[in-house]
């Protein structure tokens, strides 16, 4: 039996070629149930980038005349069609996923095709390396989150300033030392998700809230950023000591670690937490047992990311990145640049606020979620 994603993109290259197909034939044409056929629908009609029709499925709306085929509007305005997308992202096991899927999304639906290539943290020879592989390969726009500190970073980022395809940066911008770099950029407001999980803290009635991370990253730099401006924004009590790096979880002395956090947590009054990322919370709240700490009841946690916040015992209040939409909107910007060619483009910075999702881990009600 084929995989989901082998499915699900052999019925969009059915819907292409043929416009409408009929849920029977492909029945037929995967060797699978027609139950499985009907989920693969939904969740391809649920992204837009199908419509559903009586026994069949059919291209959506937008793709169905020659005018939408030559053009179809996103956020940005007009967008490129039938255009091939690279995108070069540092991990695609967590986090990521979401944010490549999102902007897998957002191209289908122009009738174009988004190939990947996975680079590494921190590493922009392999970041360049895996563009070059991608222009040989012939895309025509490029998406990527690239290395922006250390050595070679600067070299790097100037490089795809240079570059003839459009370029938008993904949860990256330049460091200040190149803030006038006409690259295009979309990513979330991290500082500010960490502001507001320290300002619902603070609603709680928490007057220290400890920061925990596992590594220096450019989202844990940017929650350390947000953490303390909200700290000195709201003027709580002294904050010296609680920043503070955790092993991942999992790693090599961690539960050791995370025993050291509690027990000085316990002992400096610290009853509110914000931890990067939900594995770290999770591994938190097990050694939290281990000592008698009860979560909520003697400690308040809120997550950063929320990946599997809701499986968490007790489930985790969490900051949660809109990282389906984020991919989105940088594929509709590259897109709109592409259709752009030879105009007055602006440089665009677009930043995205996280949600916070209220749950049981910080001893208030949760909210309903949606599905």
């Amino acid at each position: 039996m084929p995989l989901a994603a082998e499915r699900q993109e052999r019925i969009l290259a059915a819907v292409r070629k043929h416009g409408m197909v009929r849920l029977a034939d492909l029945v037929k044409q995967l060797g699978v149930t027609p139950v499985t056929v009907r989920r693969d629908v939904t969740l391809l009609a649920d992204r837009g980038l199908v419509q559903r029709v009586h026994g069949g499925v059919a291209l959506p709306h937008r793709a169905q005349t020659p005018q939408a085929r030559e053009g179809v509007s996103g956020a940005y305005g007009p967008m490129a069609t039938r255009t091939l997308v690279g995108m070069v992202v540092p991990s695609v096991e967590y986090y990521w996923p979401h944010v490549i899927q999102g902007a897998h999304a957002a191209v289908a639906a122009a009738q174009g095709r988004l190939v990947m290539r996975a680079s590494r943290w921190d590493d922009p020879a392999e970041d360049r390396r895996q563009v070059n592989a991608l222009l040989e390969r012939g895309v025509q726009a490029l998406l990527i989150a690239p290395t922006t500190t250390g050595d070679g970073a600067m070299e790097l980022l100037r490089w795809l300033r240079s570059l003839t395809v459009p370029v938008v940066l993904v949860e990256r911008r330049p460091p200040q030392e190149l803030a006038t770099l006409a690259l295009d950029a979309v990513m979330t407001a991290h500082a500010l998700g960490a502001g507001l999980a320290v300002r619902h803290l603070v609603t709680l009635g928490h007057r220290r809230v400890a920061l925990i991370t596992t590594r220096q990253s450019p989202t844990s730099n940017a929650l350390r950023t947000g953490w303390q401006d909200a700290v000195d924004t709201l003027r709580l009590d002294s904050h010296e000591g609680l920043d503070i790096e955790v092993p991942s979880y999992g790693s090599a002395g961690w539960a050791e670690a995370y025993t050291d956090v509690l027990k000085r947590s316990r002992d400096l009054g610290v009853r509110g937490l914000l931890v990067h990322s939900d594995r770290e919370a999770i591994g938190l709240i097990e050694q939290g047992r281990e000592l008698g700490i009860g979560v909520p009841d003697e400690l308040a946690i809120v997550t950063y990311d929320d990946e599997i916040g809701a499986a968490s015992d007790p489930p985790l209040t969490a900051v949660r990145p809109q990282k389906h939409r984020l991919g989105v909107l940088a594929a509709e910007l590259v897109l709109a640049k592409v259709a752009e060619v030879g105009g007055d483009w602006p440089v665009h910075r677009l930043e995205l606020w996280p949600n916070v999702v209220v749950r049981e881990s910080c001893g208030t009600a949760p909210e309903p979620e949606q599905l």
